[in-house]
């Protein structure tokens, strides 16, 4: 199961500079405690603004040991930000350039500096739909996170379960009772009013892991870990 960390500074409260101090206190936590990406979603920064956060949250990540292979950075749409910060690799946003662009922009820049340090690059994509998600897959995207599954506070807006198991299977030629047909094996991670009670239901839909925003930022990040890994083991 993949755990995906969105982070919004904005939650926090205090001056910019508090925010930006509790942001990087909760990523190293967070890295800490073995979620596997973390995606930088603080859209309305400028650019190097941005990349200086960026470096500061790949510095973190890079030194925080745990028992799994180090936490993800991820950047949200900014292609030109994550290479320059040495991130892992880049979100796109329902909307943005195929993934397949995202991934020809990786390998220009490697092409014209070898010594980058980004030596693989990753690729998520927002979906809000079955179409969606297979066109990500079709244009070579690593993993999808699709939603919302579930409304959120003060929203009427949700996929549904049912959505997210289609997503997941996503059956090609529409005979959804032939396993054999499934469409490909890109992850797609559920978000959306994710909690730790509503978890299992995404896992047995099809999920290959959860991405949330509050759930993370706004909780000790070990005890939502330890509680997400026990509801894989009890839907498995």
């Amino acid at each position: 199961m993949f755990l995906y960390y969105i982070t919004d500074r904005k939650q926090f409260s205090g001056s910019e500079s508090r925010r930006r101090e509790l942001l990087l206190a909760k990523i190293a936590e967070a890295a800490r405690a073995g979620v596997d990406y973390i995606q930088l979603r603080e859209k309305d920064l400028p650019a190097r603004e941005l990349e200086a956060l960026t470096r500061e949250a790949v510095r973190i990540c890079r030194e925080t040991r745990n028992q799994k292979p180090e936490t993800k950075i991820l950047i949200n749409s900014r292609s030109d930000v994550a290479l320059a910060a040495g991130a892992d690799g880049v979100h796109l946003p329902s909307g943005d350039i195929p993934a397949s662009d995202a991934r020809a922009i990786w390998s220009s820049a490697l092409t014209r500096n070898p010594k980058i340090e980004t030596r693989s690059w990753l690729v998520a994509v927002s979906c809000h739909t079955v179409d969606e998600v297979r066109l990500a897959e079709a244009h070579g995207a690593d993993f999808a996170i699709f939603g919302p599954v579930f409304e959120k506070a003060g929203t009427s807006l949700s996929v549904g379960l049912d959505a997210l198991r289609a997503a997941c299977r996503r059956f090609a030629g529409g005979d959804r009772k032939t396993e054999a047909v499934a469409f490909g094996r890109m992850p797609v991670l559920a978000i959306g009013g994710i909690t730790l009670e509503k978890a299992r239901a995404c896992l047995e839909a099809g999920a290959r892991g959860l991405a949330a925003i509050r759930l993370f930022q706004e909780n000790d990040v070990t005890t939502v870990v330890e509680g997400l890994r026990k509801t894989q083991s009890l839907s498995a």
